[in-house]
């Protein structure tokens, strides 16, 4: 790794730091991809049409899932005329039927094959601000259409992409950075191979969970993460400080019951925080003790004066 903030000062902690051996960065993701990836229907096309319908299908829904579904609507409507032809009601319940999401998305889906039919003679755009001109085809659909089906894309960004760059090359969190640093480490004219293996990158092997060595990360000695272990990102939010957590005190109130086998709350309370009152009073502790008892490891019952009183469940 350079080491070096793009277009900036080497030690600055804001910059990415993107590898000076691009070529080489590149080469081991695409062989990595090339030699093994995870088999999708529309990856093994370069139809537009059925590019199209993938995408839409698989917006916040995950691809194993969309599998079916996409089979199913290819063989209900397997050309793009069919689809400008069909009964927006049919499409709409298909897409119910199928658990596909939001219904707009169906509408969109149907309008937008109509205009391909009306508009442009059956031919899709071949470029991403052309497929953009589609009813319900934002930028990152048009990019990806543009990529898979005619090779003329840029680089794909959505949040499993953001995740590896952040990871890989300490993007920092910003949508126009991760656009420049994507398109920077992209080989020119390469849209289709690229984005499918820098996605499949962080739909395996950098995921939530990242998976470095398991998987064969290509990028392992370029990664900032992997040399330094901090698998942070965007979407993986740091592991909440134990110290006053939730779980902090819930083991407190355990703690407190073993020692002295039933506490009334208002006795019980000071014994789990010593600031206890005000925003961490009665109402909090009843929560506390309330998760403890849903988890059968606590039972309140009335004391004296009705005041509940807490012990361990036997």
């Amino acid at each position: 790794m350079s080491g070096e903030a793009t277009g900036g000062d080497p030690d600055a902690d804001a910059g990415p730091r993107v590898p000076d051996d691009l070529d080489a960065v590149r080469e081991a993701l695409v062989s990595w991809y090339e030699a093994d990836h995870r088999s999708y229907p529309w990856r093994e096309t370069t139809d537009p049409y059925p590019i199209l319908v993938s995408e839409v299908m698989s917006q916040q829904t995950q691809l194993d899932r969309v599998v079916e579904a996409w089979h199913d609507f290819l063989d209900e409507w397997p050309t793009v005329e069919a689809l400008a032809d069909a009964d927006r009601a049919g499409v709409v319940g298909f897409w119910t039927d199928h658990s596909l999401g939001y219904n707009n998305r169906a509408k969109y889906l149907h309008e937008a094959a109509r205009q391909v039919v009306s508009e442009h003679d059956g031919e899709f755009p071949r470029t991403p601000d052309g497929l953009q001109d589609l009813m319900g085809v934002g930028p990152y659909t048009a990019n990806a259409v543009a990529s898979f089906a005619f090779d003329d894309g840029d680089a794909v960004v959505d949040t499993n992409v953001e995740r590896v760059l952040y990871r890989a090359f300490d993007v920092p969190d910003d949508d126009s950075t991760f656009e420049r640093v994507a398109n920077e480490v992209m080989p020119p004219g390469e849209s289709r191979v690229w984005n499918n293996a820098v996605m499949e990158l962080g739909g395996v092997a950098c995921g939530k969970s990242p998976r470095c060595d398991e998987a064969g990360c290509p990028w392992r000695e370029w990664c900032h993460a992997y040399g330094t272990g901090d698998f942070t990102a965007p979407d993986v939010p740091t592991q909440p400080s134990f110290d006053g957590s939730r779980r902090q005190m819930r083991g407190r109130v355990v703690k407190a019951l073993r020692e002295y086998e039933a506490l009334p709350l208002s006795k019980l309370g000071p014994r789990v925080r010593v600031d206890y009152g005000g925003e961490y009073g009665e109402a909090w502790l009843h929560g506390l003790v309330s998760d403890l008892a849903d988890d059968g490891l606590v039972e309140v019952a009335d004391g004296d004066d009705d005041e509940p009183v807490a012990r361990l469940r036997r």
